[in-house]
């Protein structure tokens, strides 16, 4: 893997390193192999506990150092990697779902180069992933859909870019993706239903991946109204709103990946099946 922020040990660096773990959606069994040997090297692990399943922690070594972070500022979640780096000890520090996106990581590295602590980011599974799991289907199909949006509405801790608004992106045609605003469901109906149409398929997947995991399929239309404003009531931040015209489509074209007649670098027209058929 490959480290970042380090310094010699003559400028404060200890031999250590703050691992980056994206924990995945929920389910235990879902980080990956790498994150979970991370863990088990790592004497200290700060995870944020109200989206990282506690049975995670299971792999942490035994003495470990194991801080919740859910009630601790940025100072104070440093203040313990800086006491780590002090007594030569890695750290695994655990996120939900993918590190790359509303992580609150970025804030996190920059403070490191700063004080010259390495780490490194081990990739997650991302919550969309396991929400179009838990549908059996594709974001993507030939003829319908190629690009996939991922974004959300304005929160109370960060605001939206005015170019980013729900939309435009929906004016692209694309399966959005909408993270972080099952309180403002109605909104989204109503911003969404003028590009998708009111027969749009949507999709809302509650917890993906966990025990109590929940899924409300829909349209546009029979969203809205009485049935949005329930949902927004009864379900927490942790819904993911899935809209677009790939959710349950049966009606595309076959992808040419693996026509017979197709050429590519590994299968190249005219060379013979690698495994004949047998009868």
């Amino acid at each position: 893997m490959i480290k970042y922020g380090r310094k010699s040990d003559s400028e404060g660096h200890h031999g250590m390193t703050v691992h980056f773990i994206g924990a995945g959606p929920g389910a235990p069994d879902l980080i990956t192999l790498r994150g979970r040997d991370l863990i088990a090297a790592s004497p200290v692990c700060l995870y944020a506990g109200s989206l990282v399943p506690e049975a995670l922690l299971d792999y942490c070594p035994p003495g470990a150092r194991i801080i919740n972070t859910a009630p601790l500022s940025l100072d104070e979640i440093i203040a313990e990697m800086e006491a780590a780096n002090a007594a030569s000890q890695d750290v695994a520090r655990l996120h939900s779902g993918d590190l790359s996106v509303w992580s609150a990581m970025g804030e996190q590295l920059r403070r490191l180069r700063a004080l010259g602590i390495p780490y490194d980011v081990t990739p997650g599974v991302p919550s969309f992933a396991a929400a179009a799991a838990a549908l059996g289907t594709e974001l993507t199909l030939p003829g319908v859909v190629q690009s996939v949006v991922l974004t959300r509405t304005s929160g109370r801790a960060t605001s939206m870019p005015p170019a980013e608004n729900l939309a435009a992106f929906a004016a692209t045609g694309a399966t959005l993706a909408i993270h972080l605003s099952i309180h403002v469901l109605d909104r989204v109906v109503a911003e969404l239903t003028p590009h998708y149409g009111s027969d749009c398929p949507v999709a809302i997947v509650w917890r993906a991946s966990w025990p109590d995991e929940r899924i409300v399929r829909a349209t546009l239309e029979t969203l809205g109204g009485a049935l949005a404003n329930e949902l927004a009531s009864e379900l927490e931040r942790t819904a993911l709103i899935l809209v677009g015209r790939s959710l349950g489509a049966t009606d595309f074209e076959t992808s040419r990946l693996y026509a017979a007649d197709y050429d590519r670098r590994f299968r190249p027209l005219g060379t013979a099946p690698r495994f004949p058929e047998t009868t």
